[in-house]
């Protein structure tokens, strides 16, 4: 049995596999890390793979299908996300038409959010998986290759006549540490210098420590459309083993970046982790997804281990608009966060949305005075993105709040992200150009070029991430969002 999988050609660098799909102002790309994991498994089973990332490596179609030749696959799966849904199924059909005796299946969290809908787009498309999908495409590659009855594979749905079957779901894996590292099929198919994410040192590695999010923040797609809101662990021996395969397979990272939802919900194990990091001797910097919460004492082990970073979602500076997207934290504990992170030498990058239920003018200017209080290393502003399958869609959705149904709509003609909602108390065009001027209100300051001038000159590390981040978003924070190509005309 031989298996495709591919992270189909779009725009050039679209970075399809993270939360907000899109080609990003910071240049910002992911790793496909779903699909490698789903690779992994697959080969660690004994079947013959093939991995191409088509958008990180300027891949064509035509090299492609070429390199689809080669390997003659008998199951090809191409992942997906809302705003490329076309254009992947499009691509899928094609693979098709090229491969007729393949079976084609797409994943990710559009189609898991929308199956039917996806499957009815174009009759060339065998199937979708739903949710987390390693072990359905395992059992459906065996199934295939037995010519066995596809209701026998949990967690998919299928053609059958003029309707679909929906199999039963599937249980998400409990045993994370039975997984392949992900960092051998990086190793094996692509190059980790064709991703960047600026809150870490370039190049880096993304992996994850856990899956799942026990947190019910109505707009985070990955929980609700993927992963589930269970918070399932690799053991911290089983991570760190990882951590110490990276430094010795990719002598030229700089960073390791942990993609989990939020890695830090469970403090207790962060320690155990940078613990047997130190103690290991492990050296090497690393980046996480972190909520408001850490104590000082856990930031200072952390950064002892390495933590040179951490990514952390404020969202607001109201609390009535926190409690109505169900955030979970207040106000007064992200002061004492940052304060913590900054006695233990930790950078932040915050992150801040406009249009959340609630938002009026006043919130926003609340959200923009916290930013600079708190006054974070990096910050991004941008509104809300709603994907279908999450609570604040079916919100938005059910008051008519979302302008256009054509999903191609949630990017601009040049990717970038659009602004596809508005609130019962702000246009679209409000809570973009709040954005552009809260972001130049914020990295104009004097007081921060002067920072990062200093932090260059001390960090000299610093340096290569920082110009690299600051190619496309100096650009975009002088020019602006092009709020003209933020607006729908499909009401």
């Amino acid at each position: 049995m031989k298996v495709l999988l591919l992270n189909p050609p779009f725009l050039k660098r679209f970075s399809r596999s993270q939360r907000s799909p899109a080609v990003t102002k910071s240049g910002t790309l992911y790793f496909p890390m779903w699909l490698a994991y789903a690779t992994g498994v697959l080969g660690k089973d004994g079947l013959e793979v093939d991995l191409i990332d088509a958008p990180a490596h300027g891949y064509d179609l035509d090299y492609c299908f070429k390199r689809a030749k080669k390997l003659g696959p008998d199951l090809i799966v191409l992942d997906t996300s809302t705003p490329s849904i076309y254009n992947d199924v499009e691509v899928a059909g094609k693979f098709k038409d090229e491969f007729p005796q393949s079976f084609i299946i797409l994943v990710g969290t559009h189609v898991s959010a929308l199956p039917d809908e996806t499957l009815n787009i174009d009759k060339r498309v065998d199937a979708v998986a739903l949710y987390e999908y390693e072990y359905t495409l395992l059992d459906l590659a065996g199934n295939l290759e037995k010519k066995g009855d596809l209701k026998d594979v949990p967690g998919i749905v299928f053609r059958e006549n003029t309707g679909f079957i929906h199999t039963p779901g599937r249980p998400y894996i409990e045993n994370l540490d039975k997984l392949p590292f992900v960092s051998t099929v990086y190793q094996r198919f692509l190059k980790i210098e064709n991703y960047f994410n600026p809150n870490a040192l370039y190049p880096m590695v993304t992996i994850t420590t856990s899956r799942g999010c026990p947190f019910p923040c109505t707009f985070c797609v990955y929980p609700q459309t993927l992963m589930g809101r269970g918070f399932r662990l690799r053991s911290v021996e089983n991570v760190v083993d990882e951590i110490g395969y990276i430094v010795e397979h990719f002598p030229q990272a700089k960073a390791i970046f942990f993609e989990d939802d939020t890695m830090t919900v469970n403090k207790k194990r962060c320690k155990e982790m940078a613990e047997l990091i130190i103690q290991k001797g492990i050296k090497i910097s690393w980046t996480a997804n972190a909520r408001v919460g850490l104590d000082f004492e856990t930031m200072r082990i952390m950064k002892e281990a390495g933590c040179r970073s951490l990514c952390v979602g404020f969202e607001s500076g109201s609390q009535k608009v926190l409690d109505n997207m169900k955030k979970k934290i207040k106000l007064e504990e992200m002061e004492n966060f940052m304060s913590h992170a900054k006695k233990a030498g930790i950078i932040i990058h915050g992150c801040f949305m406009a249009g959340l239920p609630g938002e009026t003018k006043e919130t926003l200017g609340e959200t923009l005075e916290l930013a600079k209080r708190l006054n974070p290393d990096t910050v991004q502003f941008y509104p809300v993105m709603v994907y279908p399958g999450t609570e604040a869609y079916l919100w938005y959705n059910e008051r008519g709040l979302i302008n256009t149904s054509d999903f191609r709509k949630w990017i601009t003609p040049q990717g970038l992200h659009n602004t596809v909602i508005r609130t019962e108390a702000l246009s679209s065009e409000e809570l973009v150009r709040f954005c552009d001027d809260a972001r130049r209100e914020f990295y104009l300051r004097p007081r921060y070029i002067l920072y990062k001038l200093r932090q260059m000159f001390t960090h000299p590390h610093e340096i290569p991430r920082t110009l690299k981040a600051a190619r496309t978003f100096i650009k975009y924070l002088f020019k602006g969002s092009d709020i003209k190509a933020a607006r729908s005309k499909e009401i």
